[in-house]
């Protein structure tokens, strides 16, 4: 394996640890990107990944990630990242999640964790026993903000997805767009409930097929295979699963005018914005779509602010896009350069 400095997702980070816990098996990595605007906050991903190079690029890709997304949300945070390395089986081991707290706990606060995929509220409970470095806790009181923050992100996403088909097609509702939604779990599903709502046409795919069908059958929505909802003639594609979908081949064959979703890091590449923006797709970035969890678990952690202001918040993030496509469509530069650029100088980079 090379240097970690040497390897391309390597975008200045402050530090990089690799940790091991020998009683549990737990292996671990925290990616501290940047810490310039407060400690570096950024959720937990528990994953399988198939060699540590992978899961050192994640953990790379994602902490840069959540540096941006904190920036362009306007909180005083910084970015990381942390990605648990899970066997085939996913198996969490008992006091796996307390040695996992300990290693949060050794770096005195400059990381701040949260969920991700593959965590819940309650392995952020055990975590918590061990350090105070830690939200995306239950709430005590249906005001606070905090809890699981699924459902901001969903919403968030949901009200990108109105801006976009405004922006984009000049409507002033999704009644009647078509959706193409890949992956539907926590967030996905919320995504695609809200659509549904407002009478959009949803296309859904998802690896586990059952989830799929139970929400096509509440939501009305058609079921597709994995290797066809990107191809789908629709409005939009809204990724909500893992990240770099968005490559040379696949943007060659999307079929749809807006790209829209949740799912971090959706560019593989950074040549791939330009791909996308000279196919003439309206791209929403990830990081500034997808704040909505951030936002919540972020006001949670600094005790700054209530669930009210955590919706207020969320509701200015279509302001944010439209900020970057206006600037997008003005110099003709792909939306993801904008919106890197702006992230940057917030970054004193």
């Amino acid at each position: 394996m090379s240097a970690i400095w040497d390897l391309r997702d390597f975008d200045g980070h402050e530090a990089v640890h690799f940790f091991h816990d020998s009683q549990t098996g737990l292996r671990a990595i925290i990616a501290l990107h940047s810490t310039h605007l407060g400690p570096a906050a950024g959720g937990t991903r528990f994953w399988h990944y198939e060699n540590r190079e992978t899961a050192v690029t994640d953990a790379l890709r994602l902490s840069r990630g959540m540096s941006f997304k904190n920036a362009m949300a306007g909180l005083p945070l910084g970015g990381g990242k942390a990605v648990i390395l899970a066997d085939r089986n996913r198996t969490k081991a008992a006091g796996m999640m307390a040695a996992f707290g300990r290693m949060v706990d050794s770096l005195g606060g400059r990381y701040v964790t949260a969920e991700d995929v593959g965590i819940s509220t309650a392995d952020m409970v055990e975590v918590s026993k061990q350090t105070k470095y830690v939200s995306g806790l239950p709430i005590s009181d249906q005001g606070d903000a905090g809890g699981d923050p699924g459902p901001f992100t969903s919403m968030g996403v949901y009200l990108g997805i109105k801006a976009a088909v405004k922006h984009k097609l000049g409507r002033d509702s999704v009644e009647d767009v078509h959706v193409a939604v890949q992956g539907v779990g926590s967030v996905g599903g919320g995504v695609a409930r809200l659509l549904a709502k407002d009478g959009a046409r949803l296309s859904i795919a998802d690896i586990n097929r059952e989830h799929a069908n139970n929400l096509a059958k509440e939501t009305g929505a058609a079921v597709v295979g994995l290797d066809e909802i990107m191809r789908l003639e629709a409005d939009v594609f809204s990724p909500n699963a893992l990240g770099a979908v968005l490559d040379k081949v696949s943007i060659a064959h999307l079929n749809v005018p807006i790209v829209a979703g949740a799912a971090n890091n959706q560019l593989a590449t950074p040549e791939d914005g330009q791909r996308i923006f000279d196919r003439g797709i309206l791209f929403a970035p990830d990081y500034v779509i997808n704040s909505g969890g951030i936002i919540s678990v972020g006001l949670e952690y600094l005790g700054d602010g209530d669930v009210d202001e955590v919706n207020r918040r969320v509701a200015k993030i279509p302001e944010r896009l439209i900020e970057i496509w206006q600037e997008s469509d003005a110099r003709q530069l792909p939306s993801a350069e904008v919106a890197d650029n702006m992230a940057q100088t917030l970054l004193g980079r």
